[in-house]
């Protein structure tokens, strides 16, 4: 007897369900004889592509692995002293193994429910107490995207916080910003008619009403100057002060919130963040007390839970954006919470003395080199600097730059008689001997840490990074364990399913991670001459063809470093195509009341009015209503924004009919590709009426959420808006370039992890993706039919089948017992699940999506959670237990909880701990019970507490 090998692919280990029984019986409960059945009656026949994806087939690991090697072997690592806000650093081997390379810390969900979030929300709140400590402010958020969007957000801060200053205020940044900074805030700026003036503010404030100025703390030349007298100016005439500060040179330089500052940003990259070619790194804003409610982004918070004892968890706006919509103050959806776990670990393990260790040896090589340089006759821009040097040197600049580079360091050609050099932590004397010897001069004495190239008055007296946390861990094995006990706190994809409805959490291979932490991916500065990233720029070109192949679309960028951006993009690049077809009037943008939160504050951003379009009770589009406010707006209708499928989880059947109505209008129609995980294979959006998409390569492109971020959000577009797509900020600052402005500081946003993506549609091939897709239905479907009978399925579409998510009604349960969908969310945690997407797009229901990742056996275990609990439920209704002393308002139970001496409540210990048999086998404990939000908004706190605070509660 010959037996023939079961040959499994990657895709065979990406997709879940791969048993042919198992996929049988799965489409027998739903009445299909085949997945193919079940696909055709899903998924409108309107949108679906008559073709096969035209992708080449499934690589092998080792393949994928081989390819991504070869374009690694084709960039050219140099070692990088360009600047620029981008800086060579020493990634601690142990936080690199242990978080970046960690699937417990890089697979973890948003921290919205703080239960299972305790680790990931304590290393936030690290970073937070870090920024705040540094930059002399009181509170600082959970990260930014990238510092030059945080620049513009902190512009946006002023003019709504500044209630001094009249509307039309201008905003003045100081020209010695980097360049990509400046043409970042300028082109959000123009979107929102705010006027900005740029002007040289060591000679003083310009004429005229300021709602705020913007200064950087070193200049973009490398100068540190007291900022003190113009802040001091700039206040007395009624405008707020932001200052972009370097966190390094903060430890030696006075802080901006020491000399008057209102709010500081900036990037914590260095902090042992690689390159990687331009991102992800985590950028921060910090502010004074009193401009907390007109902060962006996520604000990490100490509370207390249900003992009393302190806990975390998000602060104040957890998704305001979602709530307040067209009324949101930002449209920021994500964050960079694993580039800022990272760098915060970084400040943990080096702690106050270390980083002053670091930032005197970098400052004392710019010091080295600044003396020969002076010595030679070569003059410096400034001769009060921290690690920058800008050094004239008339028509040699490219002749320098050229010597530097065949000694393989890179300088920055500032312009044709200009070169920059920075100094940095990787920084050596050779370094320095290298690029001295490139000027032609020489190296006669070695400047000693201690001594300050600049203005004495100016250096720092005040202390920081005092708490504990940042001085008790010294060695590798302390440093190591804190990380598990950290990481042990949490629930992450590598324990659990993670259902979120609209927020897919699928598998993100080992194989499709390993490349980005090679020195020949991740050691490339975004500005490096193009030549010596031809392996980046060929992998990036492919995967861009790649999604143009999936999507429709004409062209892609995949310079949107988050979802949200991505929207923005989209939308800023419908407003430059009427803008250049002299439509400047046409500024309203209509929004399904289903949509994605985001889409109305990116649009506000975008420049656009936001006009609501209603739902039938079907959670269709409402044609009556979409007929009369298109009508109404047919002059100034820029673009309709849809999610398709919907936010409710179904395909839209007459999506096409919606279309075509608004380019009959004249408008363009915007199509969030959030849910791209439902149509790849199946339909391109820019084949049924879509003229802009974004993609959100954090989830359907298997890029891991980070615990809430990285993400990235590229745009695909239509031909007649490839002119529109964000353009090159390095260019755009200093002359005009191709393309609409730019949305972060460098070209291709995230870089640094596309390769993820790449990766995954290689591994995967056109069969594959397309699989994936058809499994993602079977196994929602499956769920909705599963849990229907307990919890109705609110929406559904043809056939009543759903999407790739279903939502689960519990409003007239709630009606019946007071058991919220809250408490159904917390009493999952003692399932050991994360919970569904909690009162999002309806108040009162849970959104499912179990991904083609999972096995019948994962979905079969939340099934059997889900069953229980509506058993629970029941116990409710029928007065088994009040509400009030019920498992499920308790919930969830920590160890401390059920081992206890005492126990007085109306249920066991053992439905408290083991409500199902297969708990025994393997049991997360939370490591804190139900956290009292209104608390910690009441008394705010986002620092590190003092570690009595801890005293006698559990660890």
């Amino acid at each position: 007897m010959t037996i023939t090998p079961t040959v499994r692919t990657f895709t065979d280990r990406h997709i879940g369900v791969t048993d042919t029984d198992h996929a049988a019986a799965m489409l027998d409960r739903l009445g299909f004889s085949s997945l193919d059945e079940l696909v055709d009656a899903a998924v409108p026949a309107s949108i679906r592509r008559e073709d096969a994806l035209q992708l080449a087939e499934g690589l092998s690991e080792e393949q994928i692995l081989a390819r991504l090697r070869g374009f690694a072997d084709r960039n050219t690592v140099h070692t990088q002293m360009i600047g620029q806000g981008f800086y060579d650093t020493l990634t601690p081997p142990v936080i690199r193994r242990n978080v970046l390379e960690s699937p417990a810390w890089y697979t973890a969900y948003t921290p919205y429910q703080p239960e299972i979030s305790q680790g990931r929300l304590e290393a936030l709140l690290n970073f937070q107490t870090m920024v705040a400590d540094l930059t002399g402010l009181q509170i600082a958020n959970a990260s930014m995207l990238d510092e030059s969007s945080a620049t513009a957000e902190a512009v946006l801060l002023m003019r709504r916080a500044n209630k001094k200053a009249p509307a039309t205020a201008k905003t003045v940044l100081d020209a010695n910003l980097f360049p990509q900074t400046i043409a970042v805030v300028l082109g959000r700026a123009e979107a929102l008619d705010i006027e900005v003036e740029i002007a040289d503010l060591t000679q003083g404030l310009p004429d005229g009403d300021i709602t705020g100025i913007v200064l950087q703390q070193p200049g973009n030349d490398g100068a540190v100057v007291d900022h003190s007298e113009v802040i001091q100016a700039a206040k007395g005439r009624g405008a707020m002060v932001t200052v972009v500060a370097d966190l390094l040179a903060l430890t030696l330089i006075t802080p901006p919130g020491e000399q008057g500052a209102d709010v500081a940003v900036g990037n914590t990259q260095r902090f042992g963040v690689p390159l990687f070619f331009g991102g992800p790194h985590a950028a921060y804003l910090a502010i004074r007390e009193g401009l907390e409610r007109s902060l962006p982004g996520r604000l990490v918070g100490v509370s207390k839970d249900s003992a009393g004892d302190p806990a975390y968890r998000l602060a104040l706006q957890t998704r305001e954006q979602h709530i307040r919509r067209e009324r949101a103050t930002s449209n920021i959806c994500t964050a960079q919470a694993l580039l800022a776990i990272t760098a915060s670990m970084y400040a943990v393990y080096h702690g106050a003395d270390g980083l002053k260790g670091i930032a005197e040896r970098t400052h004392a090589h710019a010091r080295t080199l600044a003396a020969a340089l002076e010595a030679a006759g070569i003059p410096l821009a400034s001769r009060s600097f921290f690690d920058t040097l800008f050094a004239t040197v008339p028509g040699r600049a490219d002749e320098v730059i050229a010597r530097a580079a065949t000694a393989g360091i890179n300088l920055r050609r500032v312009d044709a008689d200009t070169v920059g050099i920075s100094t940095d932590e990787a920084t050596t004397e050779a370094h320095i001997d290298a690029v001295a010897e490139a000027f032609g001069v020489s190296v006669t004495s070695r400047a000693m840490p201690g001594d300050y190239g600049f203005d004495p008055a100016l250096t720092r007296t005040s202390d920081y990074l005092t708490h504990p946390i940042f001085h008790s861990i010294r060695s590798e094995t302390q440093m190591m364990r804190y990380l598990r006990r950290l990481a042990d706190r949490d629930l992450a994809l590598d324990r659990t399913m993670i259902p979120l409805g609209s927020c897919t959490m699928k598998l993100n291979s080992a194989a499709e991670m390993e490349s980005i932490s090679w020195p020949e991916l991740a050691g490339i500065h975004p500005y490096v001459p193009a030549e010596q990233s031809a392996g980046w720029r060929e992998l990036i070109a492919e995967l861009e063809a790649w999604l143009v192949e999936i999507t429709g679309y004409a062209g892609v960028s995949v310079q949107p470093n988050s979802g949200a951006q991505g929207e923005y993009a989209g939308l800023h690049a419908i407003r430059g195509y009427h803008l250049a077809n002299g439509d400047a009037g046409r500024d309203v943008c209509l929004i399904p009341a289903s949509a994605h939160g985001t889409n109305a504050a990116s649009a506000v951003l975008a420049g656009m009015r936001v006009v609501v379009v209603k739902n039938t009770e079907a959670g269709l589009i409402d044609l009556a209503d979409l007929t009369e406010k298109i009508e109404a707006n047919r002059d100034s209708l820029a673009a309709i924004m849809l999610t398709y499928p919907s936010t409710y989880g179904v395909y839209d059947a007459d999506v096409r009919d919606v279309c075509e109505m608004v380019h009959a209008a004249g408008g363009q129609v915007y199509i969030d590709g959030a849910n791209m995980n439902a149509l790849v294979g199946l339909a391109q959006p820019g084949r049924f009426g879509g003229d802009v998409s974004h993609l959100n390569l954090h989830k359907t492109f298997a890029i891991p959420h980070g615990g809430g971020g990285p993400g990235v959000g590229p745009i695909g577009v239509a031909e007649h808006l490839l002119p529109f797509l964000p353009g090159d900020p390095a260019a755009t600052a200093v002359a005009d370039s191709p393309g609409g402005s730019p949305v972060v500081a460098t070209l291709f946003g995230s870089a640094g992890v596309l390769p993820i993506s790449y990766a995954y549609i290689a591994l995967m091939g056109g069969a594959g993706l397309t699989r994936a897709t058809k499994v993602a239905l079977l196994n929602a479907n499956y769920i909705a039919a599963r849990l229907g009978d307990v919890f109705p399925v609110l929406f559904t579409g043809n056939h009543g089948l759903v999407a790739h998510e279903c939502i689960l009604d519990l409003r007239e349960l709630t009606a019946k017992s007071g058991v919220t969908a809250e408490d159904v969310a917390k009493r999952l945690i003692d399932f050991g699940f994360h919970a569904p997407t909690l009162a999002f797009p309806v108040p009162g229901t849970l959104m499912v999506e179990p991904t083609e990742s999972e096995d019948l056996g994962e979905i079969e275990r939340f099934i059997e959670a889900m069953r229980t609990i509506r058993a629970e439920i029941d116990q409710v209704i029928a007065g088994d237990f009040t509400l009030e002393a019920s498992p499920l308002r308790n919930a969830p139970h920590t160890a401390e909880v059920v081992t206890a001496n005492e126990w007085d409540r109306a249920y066991s210990r053992e439905q408290a701990a083991y409500p199902v048999q297969a708990l025994r086998a393997d049991k997360y404990f939370p490591p804190v019970g139900r956290v009292d939000n209104a608390h910690g908004d009441r008394n705010l706190v986002c620092s590190c507490p003092a570690p009595e605070a801890f005293e006698g509660t559990a660890s």
